[in-house]
């Protein structure tokens, strides 16, 4: 492949500054060359903020008149299902924002469908997240021995109106006021995904979604049982609409072994018993920072010819305990 590679960025709303910043600090390795957004205004504004040459208003365009050697999909996920075919049409490597397809079925059609054509890498950054990485490796060094339970809470009230009258998650992200399934699939999947990667194959085995704001047509507060392979129960509590919470999100999780305990309270993570070990995070810079792990890990797997570690099949898996949430809770048959 060329060096540096040349990128072509799918999207140029929200979530696309953040990727655009960590291909900034691939700059010897890999340069966006061209950004394609239907809004114009968009894609000029990325375009003037991160000296990108070329901007167009689809896709189709972008990949019709320019030489590039891959294809980051930072668009909406209703999309990402076609661009990906784009992309592999072409046989371009792509990552694609999670998740693969809206649905389990659909994601599971296209990874079969693009397997052979294109190199695809999900873009499932919570999991390149510092803190869950060192929690990571303190599991596989055994320091807190065989896990035994774990519980993952994540309480914010952002959509709840704040002083200013405003709701401070939907200003930020205006598309979840319409989305059916709100917080499982667009939230959650990535504790999901990440309480995957801690703690390997899960399974859904309880789940309850409720409610509570009326700004929302999906759920904004969940309660998910879930087993590990080797027993352990793990469960996950999560609510948008939580009285007395800040704003921001912030994750909190308690893994219990037989041997010790790794204690994750939003900034630090400690770990107690027989190895302990304290670490403190600054939170908004761990926040970039796992897209620029992302976005490198696949720059990475694409020069050495190695495995994706959030591979097609890896979101299949997240995507199968996402629709056993909704499947338990009866939430489609409930609306």
């Amino acid at each position: 492949m060329n060096l540096p590679l040349r990128i072509g960025l799918i999207g140029a709303g929200m979530v696309s500054r953040h990727h655009l910043i960590a291909w900034a600090n691939l700059a010897d390795r890999a340069r966006v060359v061209a950004i394609a957004d239907p809004s114009s205004e968009n894609a000029a504004r990325r375009a003037d903020e991160f000296g990108i040459p070329q901007t167009f208003a689809s896709a189709e365009a972008m990949l019709g008149e320019c030489e590039l050697d891959a294809i980051d999909i930072a668009a909406p996920r209703e999309m990402h299902a076609p661009l990906v075919r784009l992309a592999a049409a072409r046989r371009l490597p792509v990552l694609c924002q999670k998740p693969l397809a809206p649905n389990l079925q659909e994601a599971t059609e296209l990874a079969a469908e693009v397997e052979g054509s294109t190199r695809l890498m999900v873009h499932e950054n919570w999991r390149f997240r510092g803190y869950y990485r060192d929690a990571a490796a303190w599991l596989r060094e055994g320091r807190i021995g065989q896990v035994k339970q774990a519980q993952l809470t994540l309480l914010t009230s952002g959509v709840l109106p704040g002083p200013d009258g405003l709701c401070p998650a939907l200003e930020r992200q205006p598309f979840m006021r319409r989305e059916r399934r709100m917080l499982v699939a667009e939230v959650l999947i990535h504790h999901l995904d990440t309480l995957r990667m801690l703690l390997g194959p899960l399974q859904v085995t309880a789940a309850h979604l409720s409610r509570s704001s009326d700004l929302l047509v999906g759920e904004d507060g969940a309660v998910i049982q879930l087993t590990s392979s080797n027993g352990a129960g793990v469960g996950v509590f999560a609510s948008f609409a939580a009285h007395g919470h800040p704003a921001a999100q912030v994750d909190r999780l308690e893994i219990l072994g037989d041997k010790g305990a790794i204690r994750l309270d939003g900034p630090s993570l400690t770990c107690a018993g027989a190895s302990p070990g304290e670490r403190t995070y600054d939170l908004p810079t761990e926040y970039q920072v796992s897209y620029n792990r992302t976005i490198a890990h696949f720059v990475d797997a694409l020069r050495d010819n190695t495995l994706f570690e959030t591979a097609p099949q890896e979101n299949l898996e997240t995507l199968r305990l996402v629709e056993d949430c909704y499947r338990l809770a009866g939430w489609e048959a409930s609306r």
